[in-house]
């Protein structure tokens, strides 16, 4: 019988299945970018020195990896730049737990998780639920998809 957590947790999940089940037309690309700017325009710095998303500026703003990434200010691009893999999200910036489940979903800001001193993002904060619930297992399961899941 379904209980009142199995239910809540279909309701989460639903939009999460919907987005990374659409149809293959090609692979996705290695970063998660929107119109070629990576992780919707936030500083992947900000999340370790502020502990939230920052939003970047197109004043502060570096191409790696086929993407642009955008900083709050000249220090955070400069600590990106001097170590890029520090701090640059798990998985391209994809969803971390769909990347667990061996599929892509996109992200948004405020769904992160810093796990030992790396990034992850999530579909959404109802999915970041699922994957603190064991961070570690999920992150074995998503390293041994990624990056073979963008093919589709």
């Amino acid at each position: 019988m379904p209980t009142r957590r199995n239910i809540l947790g279909l309701a989460l999940a639903a939009p999460f299945v919907i987005a990374s089940r659409g149809p293959a037309v090609a692979a996705s690309p290695e970063i998660f970018q929107i119109g070629g700017v990576a992780i919707r325009g936030y500083d992947p710095v900000g999340y370790f020195m502020d502990a939230k998303p920052v939003e970047g500026s197109t004043q502060h703003q570096v191409k790696w990896m086929g993407a642009v990434w955008r900083f709050a200010n000249p220090a955070n691009m400069y600590a990106f730049e001097m170590n890029p893999h520090g701090y640059a999200p798990q998985y391209g910036g994809y969803c971390a737990y769909a990347m667990a489940q061996g599929a892509v979903a996109t992200t948004v800001p405020e769904a992160w998780t810093v796990h030992e001193n790396k990034l992850y993002l999530n579909f959404s904060t109802g999915v970041r639920q699922f994957w603190q619930e064991d961070i570690p297992g999920h992150i074995v399961a998503a390293d041994r998809h990624w990056p073979a899941a963008l093919d589709g």
